[in-house]
């Protein structure tokens, strides 16, 4: 496994991703690289393939032509135990969260680390969690330390958002993926967890971003580089500041 400062965490070339008998494929033709201290943003339509190519980032979905390799592994051999600490590099923030409510946010951040431990292990780790000094140290990175010992349903949605941000850092997570992350959160929240994502690329200089954005806005604002899909199709991947409002219109047009 390669991953030294030249190479991409995250390199997809020339993918075509079709689902089942579906005609229409999901993504068509997409090559994107993401590099240490990006932060770039995915957006289009609904439809248009952005949690295809999250998929894609986290092994969860193989190309049906192209290659895709995530820190240097090509994805179809992550399955295989000689790549499991590429696997871990990878912190997935999904639509929802995936918290386990009546947990408490210790446990919940904790379980960032089930892949690294055994069945018995890991139960301890979760009735008992260890390593509280680190739990409590991306907590703060987050800004919630105080919820250390709460339970997850208990908390607001944007400090939900956070929990699991705080698990995928608490992982060790390289290259952090996250799927619609403030489409639930009103504009405030949604600035508060955009803000702690962008820390986290800033702070780490060796991790990258890699977000799916309904917000075009909120896009433009909090990241570095925006990829523009539409009907599975790389429609513009440029820097931010090369971005205009006529792409924009455009890109988000009921019909062309």
């Amino acid at each position: 496994m390669s991953t030294g400062p030249g190479t991409p965490l995250l390199d997809i070339s020339g993918v075509t991703v079709r689902y089942g008998t579906v005609a229409t494929a999901a993504l068509t033709d997409v090559s994107l690289t993401v590099h240490p201290g990006e932060r770039v943003a995915l957006i289009g339509p609904s439809g248009a393939g952005k949690t295809t190519i999250l998929s894609l980032a986290n092994g969860l979905v193989l190309p049906t032509t192209g290659r895709v390799e995530i820190m240097g592994v090509d994805s179809v051999e992550l399955g295989q135990r000689a790549h499991r600490d590429a696997r871990r590099l990878v912190g997935t923030i999904p639509q929802g969260n995936a918290l386990v409510g009546p947990l408490r946010v210790a446990q919940n951040v904790a379980s960032g680390r089930l892949g690294r431990w055994g069945p018995l292990e890991a139960l301890r780790a979760l009735v008992r969690p260890r390593e509280i000094d680190e739990i409590l140290e991306v907590l703060t990175q987050v800004g919630i330390p105080e919820k250390l010992w709460e339970r997850a349903d208990q908390l607001s949605g944007g400090q939900q958002q956070r929990v699991a941000i705080a698990r995928a850092l608490f992982q060790g997570a390289r290259l952090l993926l996250a799927d619609e992350p403030v489409s639930a959160l009103d504009p405030a929240r949604s600035a508060a967890v955009l803000d702690v994502l962008d820390a986290a690329v800033r702070d780490a200089p060796d991790r990258a971003l890699l977000a799916s954005l309904h917000d075009a806005p909120l896009a433009l604002r909090y990241c570095s580089r925006v990829v523009a899909l539409r009907e599975g199709r790389v429609e513009f991947d440029k820097p931010v500041g090369e971005v205009d409002q006529t792409e924009l219109d455009l890109l988000y047009e009921l019909e062309r």
